[in-house]
Parts: structure tokens; sequence; C-alpha cells
């Protein structure tokens, strides 16, 4: 039997990790910690809600009395961590929320961990998830590994760093069974539309400008998301200790590539003529700090694990499109308010 608190957990990677293991795992009580900010949303779990094994706390990871009350009422006996903020654009408009939440959060659950599993740490697990981002930039070759030096550009990226090694650091001085994953861009349904896909394929319904920082050359290595869930899965159950591992899609694109194949398979299920989507693509000045390519080498998480993309990217892709078109009133939803403020900010 175990007590699983998934921080995050009404987010997007969080919520598709939170159905996966409430369905795969009658007996494991699921308790989703999260503090339902912008993009926190309880409609991502609505088939799951009713379920035996589902609890919902609306907490911040920033309250560290709410905390232990809550490892306290439910016996917690694992934890997975991916509450933080993660949008590099925001970050560098208010580089101090993600250092309280991703830095101060993260050491406030540490805290927590250790304090109510001490008379026994060897049967406890510290899962946090983290971001490729945290090691910089690469050149045209190479691959991230698990011994990449870190190198974070962004204020995100820092405090993601920063909540890395406190996690190490809780590990080796005071043996908190812990294990890492870094993953890179995901994407999939349920995401929120300030990153790239979502926030595209929501431009192209509305017949929006479709806004490409600098030369449109950034690269990335793109991961659907239900195969990160995946991944999680078999890192918390057979991952080794106080290890670290990558998850990566295989899968380079740069950004210009990724939003002409985007553009063409809306135009095809949107029945509009080709190419007419790319005439939305607008060229805006670039972010500061913007780092040229990511790219891991998931060749350990595979060879370990037997962890695979189960998807090419054109087939994510167009799941992704299928459910986003499906579910136009949860788009909608999420886009009312204070969205259509921070993009106007960001974007105009």
């Amino acid at each position: 039997m175990k007590n699983i608190l998934i921080t995050g957990g009404a987010g997007f990677i969080g919520s598709h990790v939170i159905r996966l293991f409430v369905n795969k795992y009658p007996n494991y009580k699921i308790v989703n910690l999260d503090a339902l900010t912008y993009a926190g949303n309880l409609e991502n779990l609505k088939d799951i809600d009713q379920a035996s094994n589902y609890v919902f706390e609306k907490i911040n990871i920033l309250d560290a009395d709410a905390l232990k009350t809550v490892f306290a009422k439910h016996n917690i006996t694992d934890v997975i961590h991916l509450a933080a903020e993660s949008h590099v654009d925001r970050s560098i408009l208010s580089p101090l929320d993600f250092v309280y939440t991703n830095i101060v959060g993260t050491v406030n659950l540490l805290n927590t961990a250790k304090e109510f599993w001490k008379e026994d740490l060897t049967k406890h697990l510290f899962y946090h998830v983290s971001t490729d981002e945290v090691y910089g930039a690469l050149g045209e070759t190479g691959l991230f590994t698990e011994t990449t030096s870190y190198s974070p550009n962004s204020p995100y990226s820092a405090s993601k760093a920063a909540s890395d090694h406190f996690v190490r650091a809780y590990a080796e001085t005071y043996h908190l069974q812990t294990v890492i994953s870094n993953c890179s861009n995901n994407y999939g349904p349920f995401h929120f539309p300030e990153k790239l896909i979502p926030l595209f394929i929501n431009n192209i319904i509305n017949k929006k400008p479709l806004p490409v920082y600098g030369d449109g050359l950034y690269t990335r290595d793109w991961l659907f998301v239900k195969d990160h869930a995946l991944a999680i899965d078999l890192v918390f159950h057979n991952g080794k200790l106080n290890d670290t591992y990558n998850i990566g899609g295989f899968n380079e694109w740069k950004n210009i590539d990724l939003v002409k194949l985007l553009c063409q398979q809306m135009d095809e299920k949107l029945g509009r003529s080709t190419g007419e989507s790319e005439q939305l693509i607008t060229y805006i000045k670039d972010r500061p700090g913007h780092d040229r390519r990511y790219a891991i080498d998931a060749t350990k998480i595979n060879t370990e694990l037997g962890w695979k993309p189960t998807v090419t990217f054109e087939q994510g892709l167009a799941q992704t499109i299928d459910w986003y078109l499906k579910n136009t009133e949860w788009l909608n939803n999420v886009t009312s308010g204070n969205y259509a403020k921070y993009y106007e900010a960001m974007y105009s």
C-alpha cells in the first residue's frame, strides 16, 4: 500500500501522471496537491475525480504547516514532485515567483518528507521531476546526458537547477531516498496555451498571428506527455535510488519547421486551403537569454528501464490537435480573463 503525494497534479504533466496512477494502481492512494494557480485546472481530471483511490488537496507548497497536515492526514509514503512555475517568458517578467515556488517550495517539501519519514527513510521515495533546461544550451551537435554540467540561462532554469541541487543535497546530507528526472519539451492534451504548440493551435483556430521568436531556428526535443507519464511510472517503481534519468523524445525540431507542420495538419483538419495558416506566421523580437538548442540523450532510461516513446511526433501532434478541436469549451475557459492580458503583454 502506497499513499503517494503528487504535487502539481492539476497541471499539464501532473494531470496525466495522476490519471495513469489512479487507473493503473487501484491499491495506491493518490493525493493530488495543487494550489490551482493559473495553469492548474481540476477540469483536467474530471474523468477520475470520483475514483475511490483519489483525493485532492488545495494547498500551496509554500505553506509548510499545511504540508505537514497533509502528510499526517494521508500518511504519505512517497512524493512525486511536479509542482513548479515552468514558463521561461513568465520567469523573465517575474523571477521571484520562480524562486519562491521552485526553490523554497521544493525545500519545504523536502523538509516535511524528511521529518515525517525519519523513523525509516528506506521505506520512502522523493521523486523530483525537472527539466532539460538546467543544462543550458547546446551547439549544432551533441546531446544532454545525465552527467552534463548544469549551466542554466534563464530565471526559470536557474530555479529548477537550484531545486535539483537541493534534492541531491538532502539525499547526501540526510539520507533521503530520492530520484530526479530531467525531461525535454512536453506536448499533448490539457496543455495550458502559453507554450508553443497549444498557443499556436488556439491562434490558428482563431486566425490570429503565430508569434515566432527571432529567426525561428531554435531547436527543441519534443516528448508526448503520455509517454512522459509512462516514463515517470517506470522511474518511480524501478529507477535506481539517488540517481538521475533524462527523458526525451529522440525527436528534434526547429521551431519554424514544427510550426509549419502544425499549420499543415491544422489546415487539413479544419478544411482550410493548403498554406492558409502559414500566412499567420509572424516573426517577433527574440526573448532574452534564448537557448539555441536542447537535445536529450535518453539512452540510459531506454537501456536500464526499457522505456521509449510509443508514438511518432506526427502521430502525437495529430492526437493533440484532435483533442483541442474536440475540447473547445476547455480551451475557451482557460483563455478567458487574465490570459488575455498576459497574451497582450507578451506577444502584442
